[in-house]
């Protein structure tokens, strides 16, 4: 079944003009990422160039997609929108909430069964306003949509920030917040600053046991979690062009832990033949006519130094594989240095527990080459020293790796296969014995590796590598093993060394699936109702934030100075806390409850000054709403990094929060930010974050006369009696202004509803 058909032929029957007309206004020749983004420019076909990094524009994409947990605040904004329809092709994924515990058939019944009032209300929204649905059990998000929904030359967004898996088949997918959502559900025009270009050379070809995750582990490490923030990464060259889509799939949905607004690649045979394996031959043949609008052009490959802002070269044939962690995703190690930075670290060196799957890495070519190496623990007589879970991307993935006998070879060595979910990549894991917050080693093939993100013990050293280096590491049951030089000891007493992974791109007998887990919303959604209980625990309906008084702001209260890292997951965390992303009021209970207080170096500790007694970070901020005090939170470098939450957004918004004030910010929380009416600052000196005491009063001059490039002032009145005042930068252009002045993005969106 293809979706959307209608959709995509006119976004490939506009797309030849539109590219013209682009690269008559730009007047050279044009990257993969430039043409896309000039084919869906809200206003049409391109009359002006944008310059990369600094052109605010107005975008047009063709979809959106959104899973469980943001959808809820999603669709709760977009049902005050007063929009009667979706005005693109939108979709709800059942994936987060669902706990990985015991096996897939008892996660997936307790997980109906505990969050069918948040089902029922997804359902109901979806079938009323047009959005297709997909059910609890029928796969991560962006698996699904590669193998159902993204194109070769399309736009999309989505409420989860590694959208950008979509990437591996040539689209240019972005993780936004649930707001930027409801723009463009709303028909509504998509604001990004035009992206610099990262070009990323793929010379050679993989081998071994080197697999297409470890390219993106390697960028990691040459970036950094903030190196790729306002880049789009476009991968070219031979070496890109061997790689299976699904490995391309893997590369840009990892791309998002560099801080990349989105990754690409160029269209190939490889996308052909997914396309067609996945039951898109039309579109397939569709790309073929339009081929040369969907790589770049060849002065591009010729010269890519002219045409990208950054070039990084890799070479596939000499790429070692890669393990990284723990605690960030780019402390990269290649396999040969990773024992000695194990025992130089004095990280745990048993390994408790491997885990395969995800968003990342589910593909069938990805479980296939986890298998070969899974078989030969059976074939070797090698026992597993360590758990080992299975997490399959889709219904469609464990269905056919079920039929094909890769889920039995996996059990064979007491592997337990979860339900097609998110489950402990995001914190969805029940694991027996994480309370007692014992230091110990996992490895995954996930994406993220956050303290306490996967279990919620901070003492847990979480690594990310391939699947097939995270079977192998799960049979030797030590992190300081390397599978393409060490031996293990089997059951008899040998020395035996495990082969060299052997995958499978697609299946030789095809995908099959008996239940894809998709519901077509009702023809006609006006009778339908939507039904949300005032006394609902997990659901609660949106009221308008309200607009700014039209004054400075002064009086501000520091809520809490955060030292270092801070995660959308120190903002607001998962894992239990997910059944309440329906439910703005008690979700806010885990405000800020992550973040380190610069001042005792104590999380969910700060103090009250209304008092001067210390208490947890939701609590003190419910007091100073109470007294009708605002407050200001200060952050350090790539403040809210990570997941596109925008609960790390709203929940102090809700809570009186008026100004978030960091040496720099991620820039899906930084949108998120300005949508709901906050101010994001930045220090225009980051040493002035040194200057900002415990007690300290603050006030925002300049607001009168906001303005975009001009910076604002901060008085800070310390306790002493003393004061100083700092500037601080913004990125708000005019438009941005407007959503602070009338209280968030959605208000706005609301009144030109009402006019």
């Amino acid at each position: 079944m293809v979706f959307d058909f209608e959709m995509i032929q006119s976004v490939y029957a506009r797309m030849g003009e539109r590219v013209a007309a682009a690269r008559k206004v730009v007047g050279r020749p044009l990257t993969l990422s430039e043409k896309i983004l000039y084919a869906h420019l809200f206003e049409g076909t391109p009359t002006q160039a944008y310059e990369r990094g600094k052109s605010y524009v107005d975008f047009a994409p063709d979809r959106v997609a959104m899973q469980d947990a943001t959808a809820q605040m999603a669709l709760l904004q977009f049902m005050t929108a007063g929009k009667s329809k979706v005005a693109v092709p939108s979709t709800v994924h059942c994936d987060h909430l669902i706990v990985a515990k015991s096996g897939a058939k008892e996660d997936l019944q307790a997980a109906i069964k505990t969050n069918q009032e948040v089902y029922d209300f997804l359902a109901s929204v979806s079938n009323k306003y047009g959005i297709g649905f997909w059910k609890p059990g029928a796969g991560i998000i962006h698996q699904v949509v590669l193998e159902n929904y993204a194109f070769p030359g399309g736009m999309m967004i989505g409420t989860d920030s590694h959208t950008p898996n979509a990437g591996g088949l040539g689209m240019i997918a972005i993780g936004v917040g649930g707001a930027d959502a409801v723009d463009v559900m709303a028909g509504m025009p998509w604001e990004l600053k035009f992206p610099k270009l990262i070009g990323v050379h793929l010379k050679g070809r993989l081998s071994g046991w080197t697999a297409p995750k470890d390219v993106i582990l390697k960028v990691a490490g040459i970036l950094t979690v903030e190196g790729g923030t306002g880049y789009i990464i476009e991968y070219f060259g031979e070496g890109a062009d061997s790689i299976s889509c699904t490995g391309k799939g893997t590369i840009c949905n990892m791309g998002a832990e560099v801080g990349a607004t989105t990754s690409i690649f160029a269209y190939d045979n490889k996308m052909k033949a997914y396309l067609e394996a996945t039951g898109r031959a039309d579109v397939a043949a569709l790309a073929d006519k339009h081929k040369e609008h969907l790589r770049p052009d060849p002065e591009v490959y010729a010269n890519p130094e002219k045409y990208y802002d950054q070039i990084i070269e890799i070479d596939l044939s000499k790429l070692e594989p890669h393990v990284n962690g723990p605690f960030s995703p780019d402390r990269a190690w290649s396999i040969s240095e990773l024992a000695k930075a194990i025992k130089e670290n004095n990280w745990p060196e048993t390994l408790s527990v491997g885990l395969i799957g995800s968003c990342t890495n589910s593909s069938y070519e990805d479980m296939t080459r986890a298998a070969s190496v899974a078989a030969q623990a059976k074939s070797k007589k090698l026992k597993v020293k360590s758990e080992f879970t299975i997490t399959p991307g889709s219904e469609q993935i464990r269905y056919t790796a079920e039929r094909d006998g890769i889920l039995s070879t996996f059990a064979e060595i007491g592997g337990v296969v979860l339900a097609n979910a998110c489950g402990p990549c995001i914190g969805q894991w029940a694991r027996h014995g994480a309370e007692k917050g014992e230091k110990n080693a996992i490895i995954t093939s996930f994406n993220r590796n956050f303290r306490s993100r996967a279990d919620g013990n901070p003492n847990t050293h979480a690594f990310v590598a391939s699947p097939e280096i995270v079977t192998a590491l799960a049979i030797a049951g030590k992190m300081t093993f390397n599978p393409l030089t060490d031996t293990l000891l089997n059951e008899e007493g040998e020395e035996v060394k495990l082969d060299e992974p052997q995958g499978i791109e697609l299946p030789p007998k095809g995908f099959a699936v008996e239940d894809t887990g998709y519901v077509p919303p009702a023809a006609d959604g006006s009778k339908v109702e939507v039904i949300v209980s005032p006394t609902s625990e997990r659901l609660q309906l949106l009221e308008p934030f309200p607009a700014w008084e039209g004054t400075d702001l002064k009086g501000l209260k520091l809520l809490i100075k955060v030292k270092g890292k801070c995660t959308t997951d120190h903002i607001s965390m998962a894992g239990p806390w997910l059944k309440y992303r329906g439910h703005l009021d008690n979700i806010s209970n885990n405000l800020l409850i992550g973040a380190t207080n610069y001042f005792n170096d104590k999380t969910n500790w700060v103090k009250n000054q209304l008092t001067g007694q210390y208490g947890e970070v939701p609590a003190t901020q419910r007091a100073y709403k109470a007294a009708g005090i605002g407050t200001v939170v200060v952050g350090d470098s790539n403040y809210g990094e990570g997941s596109s939450r925008e609960h790390a957004a709203m929940e102090p918004r809700f809570l009186g929060v008026r100004v978030v004030l960091a040496k720099s910010f991620a820039r899906i929380h930084e949108t998120n930010l300005k949508k709901q009416g906050m101010l994001a600052l930045t220090f225009a000196n980051p040493a002035d974050y040194d200057k900002i005491q415990e007690d300290d009063t603050i006030d925002v001059i300049g607001l009168t006369s906001f303005a975009p490039n001009k910076p604002l002032t901060l008085v800070l009145h310390h306790a002493d009696g003393t004061k100083e005042e700092i500037l601080a930068n913004h990125s708000y252009n005019e438009s941005q202004i407007e959503w602070f002045k009338a209280g968030s993005a959605l208000n706005l969106i609301r009144a030109g509803q009402k006019a």
